[in-house]
């Protein structure tokens, strides 16, 4: 069998044309690289704020829970009609039925 051998200046060119293959590779292998990493970060990012924010709203949400469940006290809420709506408490009254013995109608 017989081979044909390359010459000098085609095996140059072979050997250019592959590391411009190979180099257009790696460069765009680490462009996609560090495309994908930004977003990923972004989007970590993204979600710690989200996260922060559900954290700051759930402890709002506390807060105006407690707030509620205190002002829902008796004590409360009669202390503030006394001060701010300025009633007054009068004692509850009392109603006697005095029913006679000895009348035969029955009620």
């Amino acid at each position: 069998m017989l081979r044909k051998r390359l010459s000098k200046k085609a095996i140059n060119i072979l050997q250019s044309i592959i590391f411009f293959l190979s180099s257009v590779t790696i460069i765009s292998c680490l462009i996609v690289y560090l495309w994908v990493y930004t977003e990923i970060d972004e989007t970590l990012l993204a979600i710690e704020i989200q996260n922060s924010t559900v954290e700051e709203l759930q402890n709002l949400i506390d807060e105006l829970n407690n707030e509620i469940e205190s002002l829902e006290r008796a004590d409360v809420i009669a202390k503030r009609a006394q001060n701010e709506l300025k009633m007054v408490f009068i004692e509850p009254e009392t109603l006697r039925v005095t029913i006679d013995p000895n009348d035969d109608r029955s009620l």
